[in-house]
Formats: structure tokens, C-alpha cells, sequence
């Protein structure tokens, strides 16, 4: 299975709650509305801040701001921003060899996964920050699935 880590997830949700504000928010203003801890949103800022997708100040009125307009985000951005490189195999992860795998030297599916974790890659860079931080079904994004997806108990 592929799955995110937990805290690109939450870098998503923080970048998608940031969208929705002109304002600078703090750690602390995101934690609240998101529901995830000051110590774990200050770390993913940190991070985000490091790949130039958030811009920080500092004094009275500072906090953290996108960088440049949601519609020039991608998934892919941020989730590489706390992540790495997307890689769904180890010899994803480089073009030129060097792969730890046991089998690369006579491995023929490697520039098949090369090709797979591309479309991958393109994939998430191809969905923008403003595309998913949009309201679903009319109203406000709130966390967990929406309630037409709960399932019956």
C-alpha cells in the first residue's frame, strides 16, 4: 500500500487552511482549527517554510503566509517538502544507479518503476493547493470524511 506519513497529510490540511486566509496565521491560530498539536503544525511550517512555499515574519502581527498564490501549490510540492523526493521503489530515487537493491544489476522492471513513479509524481503535481482546498459539498472543510461517508453503525 502507499501511503502519505502522517505529517505530509497534515501539511496538507494546514497548507489548505491557509489558502483560505489573507491573514497571517500562527502555529498556534492553525492549531486550533485544525485540531493538530502546536509542536506538530511549528514543525511542518518549519519545513514548508524551508522549500519556499510559506513565508515567515516575525513581530506583533507575524505569522505564516503561502508563498505565492494556492493555484501555483501542488500536492506533489508539499508533500515532497516533508517527505523527500516522491519514490515509490528505491531505485526510484535515482536515474544514474547507486540503488541498494540486491537485484538492480539485472533487474529489468527499473526503468518500468522509473515510469510509474513519474506518473505518480506528475499526478500529485498536477492537483493544485486552491483545486482540493475548496469547500466540499457547499459548506465548510471540517476534518475526517463528510458525513455521506460515515459508515452506518
Amino acid at each position: 500500500m502507499i501511503r502519505l506519513t502522517k505529517l505530509a497529510d497534515y501539511a496538507v490540511i494546514l497548507m489548505c487552511e491557509m489558502s483560505h486566509s489573507d491573514a497571517r496565521l500562527s502555529a498556534q491560530d492553525l492549531s486550533a482549527s485544525t485540531g493538530i498539536p502546536v509542536p506538530t503544525v511549528s514543525k511542518i511550517l518549519n519545513l514548508l517554510g524551508r522549500a519556499d512555499l510559506l513565508v515567515s515574519h516575525r513581530g506583533l502581527k507575524g505569522g505564516f503566509a503561502l508563498s505565492r498564490s494556492a493555484d501555483e501549490i501542488t500536492v506533489g510540492g508539499i508533500i515532497e517538502a516533508i517527505d523527500g523526493p516522491i519514490a515509490l521503489t528505491m531505485c526510484s530515487e535515482s536515474k544514474e544507479g547507486g540503488c541498494e537493491c540486491s537485484f538492480d544489476d539485472v533487474c529489468s522492471l527499473r526503468p518500468r518503476w522509473q515510469l510509474i513513479n513519474s506518473a505518480v509524481k506528475g499526478a500529485l503535481d498536477g492537483v493544485s493547493l486552491s483545486s482540493i482546498a475548496e469547500p466540499a459539498f457547499g459548506g465548510v472543510m471540517q476534518p475526517g470524511p463528510p458525513a455521506s461517508l460515515k459508515l452506518a453503525k
